[in-house]
């Protein structure tokens, strides 16, 4: 197949910089699922100032989005237009401050679950089962077992679109089931979080019994995208969880080209091995419309889906 092309001359309207600016990148590598599309542009910053200065001297009609390790993130098969950022290592330190811990937006949620468990820092364990970035999870109100961002993180450092510098409260960020309020063209850079003091072993415990579950229930050694959608409200879904309603609508295993609702867990789509991006879209539209007609209830997409749709042929 070949590349698709930029649409407009990006080499000639965007900023220098000091980090890695490259241009039509193909980003299936980078996500769970393994499929998608090239980006326009692909930017990994230096750091922050560079990812300031970049997105100051951007022309505000040149999209500009994030993606993570898009553990959650659907790319579509045509790609996507303007610029994707990545950040990199560099925005995946962390640091302890008593019970407190900050962590960069790449940093992984696994990795601060590990981190606050060796400083004997209790509350955060569930970022144990969750398999992504801090900046998505901040983005999503990520959370599991009973458990979200929302409880422990404190505050929040993003760089908006012109380029600004901005340090939040958790109170500014609207948070509420697996939404996040605060405006879309934040990039956010890091957060602080805090928990309580507890013995090191008895978190590595907790931590562990999350991870057995996880692996247990849920297909994580394939390519994967983590829920396909949120969980309804109780009231209207009589009290059944999106998995559940997908179940009961003869989801479980249901295949659309090579895509797949999991058997193991069919809250899951799964990538056979040749699906395209809109194989695995039209499966999630698929069992949307099979829950709707057989349970009545409206699921809502929890993977996150961008750029255009196109052929991957």
């Amino acid at each position: 197949m070949e590349k698709q092309k930029p649409l407009i001359n990006l080499h000639e309207i965007l900023p220098p910089v000091r980090g890695k600016l490259s241009f039509n990148v193909p980003l299936a590598p980078y996500t769970w699922f393994r499929v998608g599309g090239a980006a326009d542009a692909f930017f990994m910053p230096a750091d922050e100032a560079d990812l300031a200065h970049f997105l100051s001297a951007t022309p505000d009609d040149i999209s500009v989005q994030v993606l993570g390790v898009a553990s959650n993130t659907l790319v579509r098969d045509g790609g996507v237009a303007g610029v994707v950022i990545r950040l990199g290592p560099q925005f995946g330190q962390v640091s302890v401050k008593g019970t407190r811990i900050t962590a960069g937006a790449a940093c992984l949620d696994q990795k601060l679950a590990k981190s606050a468990a060796k400083a004997g820092i209790a509350g955060l364990e569930f970022y144990a089962g969750i398999p992504g970035t801090i900046g998505g999870a901040l983005r999503m109100n990520a959370g599991c077992y009973g458990a979200e961002t929302k409880d422990v993180v404190k505050n929040i450092v993003a760089i908006d679109r012109r380029g600004r510098r901005q340090v939040m409260d958790v109170s500014e960020m609207d948070y509420a089931y697996r939404h996040c309020g605060a405006a879309d063209d934040l990039i956010f850079t890091q957060a602080t979080f805090e928990g309580m003091m507890d013995a090191p072993n008895a978190i590595k415990s907790r931590m562990d019994a999350i991870t057995a579950k996880r692996e247990d229930s849920q297909p994580i050694r394939e390519k994967t995208g983590g829920s396909t959608f949120k969980n309804p409200d109780p009231a209207m879904s009589g009290g059944k969880g999106a998995w559940q309603l997908v179940d009961a609508a003869g989801g479980r295993g249901f295949t659309v080209g090579g895509a797949q609702m999991s058997e193991k867990h069919c809250n899951f789509m799964i990538n056979m091995g040749n699906a395209t991006a809109a194989d695995i879209e039209t499966l999630g539209e698929t069992m949307r419309q099979k829950v709707k007609q057989s349970e009545g209830v409206d699921l809502h997409w929890e993977i996150r889906r961008i750029g255009r749709k196109g052929s991957a042929s």
